[in-house]
């Protein structure tokens, strides 16, 4: 019997009306094979972390509970950024409609040339940190041994805008 596990998929966008993408991804995520969205966190405005020209982002952390394997799961959501527009530059870090990062994988280390789990910068982003941490447990500990509570403690909250009352209805 395959094990059911937690994944986190951190969610963002500077394009295109972005609180409309990520709605718009949430609804694909629900329709993934094998795979059930359990939670949503509040969606945050943030800083971009790359070129300085470009607009706010929206990000939010997604819980779901998958029996796709890594790759696999890697693969849908990369299909569903191209289905939303977004395309592949060389420019890191540049404005996208939607960005789908796999943050924790249940349990999992990763280390693939096309995948690293725990997500490599998740310790020091904000727009990741305080949303994932209103979905995972207090005493969520990473695959690596480091705590949630540590990396949150770590990171302050500066730059972000928790968004009101956002709704989403193409949940």
């Amino acid at each position: 019997m395959i094990e059911t596990e937690r994944v986190y998929v951190g969610l963002g966008s500077n394009l295109s009306e972005p609180i409309k993408q990520l709605g718009e991804a949430l609804c694909a995520l629900q329709k993934l094979p094998n795979t059930r969205l359990v939670a949503v966190s509040s969606f945050y405005a943030s800083d971009p972390l790359g070129p300085p020209e470009q607009p706010r982002y929206v990000n939010a952390v997604a819980a779901l509970a998958t029996t796709m394997p890594p790759l696999g799961l890697l693969d849908a959501l990369q299909d569903i950024e191209r289905n939303q527009g977004r395309e592949r530059k060389a420019e890191r870090w540049g404005p996208r409609t939607l960005d789908l990062d796999i943050l924790l994988f249940g349990d999992r280390l990763l280390n693939e040339a096309r995948l690293k789990v725990p997500h490599y910068h998740l310790h020091a982003r904000a727009f990741v940190l305080y949303p994932l941490a209103e979905l995972a447990p207090a005493s969520l500990r990473l695959p690596d041994g480091r705590r949630l509570t540590d990396l949150l403690a770590a990171c302050p909250f500066n730059g972000l805008e928790k968004l009101d009352s956002v709704s989403v209805d193409n949940r």
